[in-house]
């Protein structure tokens, strides 16, 4: 091995002292690297070991590794030229990258190929802060810098002058390459005036500056402990490099540009870049200052919350309303002030804007409604995630409260901006944000809206005054809600309008006002084209018809709840339609994304609708409905087919089935039990069964609820009693009808009048012996019996048709977009619905048995059908 190292007189001994001195020598300098590699750049490092390398003794034998090396006095081969090489130090290498890149862009510079002028114009930037960190900027960058606008200006104008067409990658670079030096410029805006005034006499003071000397190295400790400066408690922010930063109203919109820069990449903290601002909070001096900083502020909080189901966290959610309701404080002392959407970006960061001659105020670019809006999704999201039987939920939802006064703050600067003309403040923000206050207080009971209203005008200035509810003028809910409502009915259309409607008919219908709700539900013809609206807005459309059923069902209007709710309930999916779960169905195939969607659009825990208890509505009025139709088919087969609610039909088909009832568990266990004593004309035990629901409890005027019910069991008893036991009498005394089902003969005598004008019953009524007189039906004739037939089976045929093109047409729809069958659900009227009986439309027509028009008489029967 030692025959490879061997040279001149040098012996193996020798060669092999030379080896570990060579490994000796390499570790050294591998451990200067690494401590050098921790201040320094690696290319700097490399110069420097290259500048080591030719530091050995001139004229004599070199020793160790270097004796290899080639160098000037080398005779190979390969080395023919007899001159000297010149060996650059790593500044003059560092000038002549620069030097490069500067001839590079020129050249695209004169080929118009701006996007290529962009790539090495951010080239140029990087090298020029690499040699700045050595001494001042290089005078070549600015004289780059100061070229490179002028040919860009050139361009622009040639282009305005000229139109011709750029390809979108050179436009793309020559707007970027705009934006960069409007950026640069604001920092060596001093080097380029000096530079334009005697460019010769600047670049030649280049010539003549000594760069500063180096500084001696310091150990990484040493470094830190020298970089941060201890404050009043010995810590202070460090930023990028681990330099302080320093908070002074002169550097918070540098501070402001450069997070706004970094906003959006990956590897922020966002949380730092928080506190930053918070501090930049304290030391700004102007309202303009504390404008821009909150508005930066607000926006960055929310970006905590920007996942997909994470909501913000509770203490930022809390920081940011304080700020927002500071902002609006701010914006209230400063009226030359105003933040508006279109106003456009000022971009010096020196010096704030001021008022101009004619102008009124300074516009600052931003969206108060759109902060006011993801402040209320924030809390909603949050809401969600909260388990609603915690008290977390309870202390959460108190923050509702403080919420509603930002809304109604935020509603209060949007009217005052609107008072001004010349300002021209989108119409469509002033809605969005009337909207937001609606949506707050209209299904909520009229005391809870009062005490909202009041804790909102509280902290408002009493110079402040509301052109759309003037302070004073409110006197309770209902005229909040109308004066809101028709704000909207005038000024917005499409989705707000439905959305003001709807809440207006939902909060009539929760303070028991059916008639006008019924009313403008009808008038509004949403049920026709709600089909088209957002999944959201459908979402309150069921909401209000299923509150509208249940006031009906309290003002004792039986077969209009019944009717109403006959489209959500008898679907099956309530949960689904009112958006209070997310029922997962035997065999469906629902995608995560779809979830996640259905999860996101559930509303909180304290807007839902109880289920329990609308089940149990509508279950009861479906048995004072089905029941007497029941006993008046039993020996009438034209009728024999329709159904009024198939739910209830199934679940009473499955009651007798049983062998076996034990007592009644749960709610349908109840009105099934009561079914059956109702239709055995046991109405006292009905009536035991209905009232020991407990559900009932949670319904205003529990009392009178359940004395209504009385009531009407007893009637529908004693028309289930009349149609049952009909064929087995010729006359039946009013008085007997009277004790028996304890009603008024009155009473008796209206019921029993109002089922012959229907035909429902074929009897008499004598009013001077007050009995009711039955007429016995007649044998039907071989041609009726074949004409009912007939008629039965052309209407399966019809039925069959339906549902067969039903299946083709609406199979794939959206659960949402179903309009037809037993399902649909915005199809038709409020409260309508088509069977095979004819039309039958809630609150308007007649009260017919079972909801259908028919003759009690059979051979009328077979001629109609």
């Amino acid at each position: 091995m030692s025959r490879f190292f061997r040279s001149g007189d040098d012996s193996s001994s020798e060669s092999s002292s030379e080896e570990e001195e060579l490994y000796s020598e390499e570790e050294e300098e591998e451990e200067e690297q690494e401590e050098e590699s921790e201040e320094e750049d690696d290319d700097d490092d490399e110069d420097e070991s290259e500048e080591e390398s030719s530091s050995d003794e001139e004229g004599g034998k070199k020793s160790g590794a270097a004796r290899f090396l080639r160098g000037d006095d080398s005779e190979s081969e390969e080395s023919d030229d007899d001159a000297p090489k010149t060996l650059k130090s790593a500044k003059d290498k560092q000038f002549a990258e620069l030097e490069s890149i500067i001839d590079t862009i020129e050249k695209r510079q004169k080929i118009n190929d701006w996007g290529a002028v962009s790539v090495e114009f951010d080239k140029l930037n990087r090298q020029a802060a690499k040699i700045s960190e050595r001494g001042r900027t290089p005078k070549l960058y600015i004289k780059a810098l100061v070229e490179l606008e002028d040919a860009m200006n050139e361009t622009i104008s040639k282009q305005k002058v000229t139109p011709k067409k750029m390809n979108a990658t050179s436009a793309r670079g020559l707007n970027a390459v705009k934006q960069k030096i409007k950026k640069l410029k604001q920092d060596y805006q001093s080097q380029v005036d000096a530079y334009r005034e005697d460019p010769l006499d600047f670049l030649a003071s280049d010539e003549e500056e000594e760069a500063p000397a180096p500084k001696p190295k310091k150990a990484k400790a040493d470094v830190y402990a020298d970089q941060v400066e201890e404050d009043q408690e010995g810590f202070a922010t460090v930023g990028k490099g681990g330099k302080t930063l320093q908070f002074t109203p002169e550097s918070i919109f540098k501070h402001l540009r450069a997070i706004l820069e970094s906003r959006g990449k990956k590897n922020t903290d966002r949380v730092e870049q928080i506190k930053i601002m918070e501090k930049l909070l304290e030391v700004a001096a102007t309202p303009y200052q504390q404008i821009k900083v909150l508005l930066t502020l607000v926006s960055a909080r929310f970006d905590l919350g920007s996942g997909g189901t994470a909501s913000m966290p509770l203490e930022h959610w809390k920081a940011a309303e304080k700020e927002i309701s500071t902002l609006f404080e701010v914006l209230e002392s400063n009226r030359e002030y105003i933040v508006i959407e279109n106003a456009e970006e000022w971009d010096d960061d020196e010096k704030p804007p001021t008022l101009q001659p004619g102008e009124k105020y300074i516009k600052i670019p931003g969206s108060i409604v759109s902060y006011v809006e993801r402040l209320d999704d924030e809390l909603t999201r949050s809401l969600q995630s909260i388990d609603p039987h915690t008290s977390e939920y309870i202390e959460r939802l108190t923050d509702e409260g403080s919420l509603y006064n930002v809304i109604f703050r935020g509603l209060l600067y949007y009217e005052t901006l609107a008072k001004d003309t010349s300002l021209q403040t989108p119409q469509d923000s002033l809605n969005r944000i009337v909207m937001r206050r609606l949506e707050h207080v209209y299904f909520k009971p009229a005391q809870v809206v009062k005490i909202l209203e009041e804790n909102a005008w509280k902290p408002v200035p009493a110079d402040v005054e509301s052109t759309i509810t003037p302070r004073g003028s409110i006197s309770d809910a209902t005229s909040l809600l109308n004066v809101l409502c028709n704000y909207l009915f005038v000024n917005s259309e499409g989705i707000i309008r439905a959305r003001a409607m709807l809440c207006q008919i939902y909060f009539l219908a929760l303070h028991d006002e059916y008639y006008k709700a019924r009313d403008m539900m009808l008038m509004s013809h949403l049920q026709e084209t709600i089909g088209s609206f957002d999944v959201q807005t459908q979402i309150l459309y069921n909401r209000t018809l299923v509150q509208v059923g249940l006031c009906a069902f309290r003002k004792g209007l039986v077969y209009e709840a019944q009717n109403t709710l006959q489209e959500i309930c008898g679907s099956g999916r309530q949960k689904e339609l009112l958006a209070q779960g997310v029922m997962i169905q035997r065999y469906a195939q629902v995608s995560p994304e779809q979830e996640r969607l259905e999860k996101q659009r559930q509303l909180p825990f304290h807007m839902h609708i109880n289920l329990e208890l609308l089940e149990c509505v509508y279950l009861t009025c479906s048995m004072l409905l089905e029941i007497p139709l029941l006993a008046q088919t039993g020996s009438s087969p034209d009728i024999k087919k329709r159904v009024i609610s198939k739910t209830y039909r199934r679940m009473l088909e499955y009651h007798e089935r049983q062998i076996f009832t034990g007592p009644p568990e749960n709610t349908r266990d109840h009105v099934m039990q009561a079914s059956r004593a109702l239709a055995a004309g046991e109405w006292k035990k009905a009536t035991n069964f209905i009232h020991s629901i407990k559900i009932w409890d949670l319904m205003p005027n529990t009392e009178e609820i359940k004395t209504m019910l009385s009531k009407q069991i007893q009637e529908e008893g004693l028309r289930t009693y009349l149609f049952t036991y009909a064929p087995y009498y010729d006359t039946l005394a009013i008085s007997t009808l009277s004790s028996m089902f304890e009603l008024e003969d009155r009473k008796v005598s209206a019921i029993v009048s109002k089922m012959i004008s229907h035909e429902e019953l074929a009897a008499a009524l004598d009013q001077v012996t007050s009995t009711v007189i039955f007429r016995k039906g007649v044998e039907l004739s071989r041609l009726q019996s074949l004409a009912l037939t007939l008629s039965d089976k052309a209407a399966q045929l019809i039925e069959t048709n339906e549902r067969t093109l039903e299946q083709r047409t609406q199979g794939t729809a959206n659960a949402f977009d179903r309009r037809g069958g037993q399902n649909q659900r915005g199809g038709r009227g409020a409260g309508q619905r088509t069977g095979r009986g004819g039309t039958r439309t809630g609150g308007t027509g007649q009260r017919q048995a079972g909801g259908t028009q028919f003759t009690g008489g059979v051979l009328s029967g077979a001629v109609r059908t």
